[in-house]
């Protein structure tokens, strides 16, 4: 038995599906903002404040093993409801959100850990979603693109692993955007159209990679060749990739070079 906290993105469904296909034995808590999986009859809406009760959901289905997938949002604390457990845990959580919204789940991943739960990571069951060191498209980045790659690795060796940067735009050496709490997309919107720079999107120094993988799909490439950028750079097995073969052909199309370092 395996227990699911999914919240939103289509990362959730994916991996929903692929426990379905091996037929495991599951149930969910949904964190989701939409109650998007409320039509699974294995699926409970539960409060992020009602640790007791989501604790003793785990244990009833005697479940050793619990797998978080998409993003969870920050909750609105004044208006939470608690229950004894939550009156209890709540602080630890309301001090991680002041970090950024990594940090809420690495607090959940403790209390967790502190009732004896384990949480496995979320491309457990999906390790093809993540992709081997290598070139993947017909257009490669040039000895200044490398050096600049260079550059962006340094930086996200220095972060810190709760900090919600998970991207960043370099070009000719220099780090021209970085991503705020609203993600790679509104930070791609800042940056000056046909700026010919590079999207980096790497886990953090020390991250942990049972949560909050830095995430691609279609979309991403999309929104690269919209906003004039020529590549995109992730870290082997340390980035969940969806969409594997449309991406490539897009990339392909457009001069797009993906690379995985």
């Amino acid at each position: 038995m395996i227990g699911l906290f999914l919240g939103d993105t289509d990362f959730p469904e994916i991996v929903l599906k692929k426990i379905k296909k091996l037929k495991k034995e599951y149930f969910i808590i949904d964190f989701s903002k939409n109650n998007k999986f409320k039509r699974d009859k294995n699926s409970y809406r539960i409060s992020i404040g009602k640790f007791g009760k989501i604790i003793n959901l785990i244990k009833e289905k005697k479940c050793k093993k619990v797998l978080f997938a998409g993003k969870i949002a920050k909750p609105n604390f004044t208006s939470l409801r608690l229950d004894f457990k939550g009156i209890y845990y709540m602080p630890s959580v309301i001090r991680a959100s002041k970090i950024g919204d990594a940090a809420i789940i690495k607090s959940i991943i403790n209390i967790l850990a502190n009732e004896g739960i384990k949480v496995i990571s979320s491309i457990y069951f999906n390790p093809e979603l993540s992709l081997k060191k290598g070139n993947y498209t017909k257009t490669k980045p040039n000895k200044n693109d490398n050096n600049s790659i260079e550059k962006a690795k340094n930086y996200f060796n220095k972060i810190n692993s709760l900090d919600h940067i998970q991207a960043l735009v370099v070009k000719d050496e220099r780090i021209i955007a970085k991503e705020g709490r609203q993600g790679t997309k509104k930070m791609l919107s800042k940056v000056k159209k046909n700026s010919k720079g590079i999207l980096i999107k790497l886990p953090k120094n020390k991250q942990d990679l049972r949560m909050d993988l830095p995430t691609v799909g279609l979309q991403t490439l999309k929104d690269i060749k919209k906003y004039g950028l020529k590549g995109l750079v992730l870290k082997s097995k340390r980035n969940i990739f969806l969409d594997k073969k449309e991406v490539i052909n897009f990339a392909n199309k457009n001069k797009i070079f993906v690379k995985v370092i």
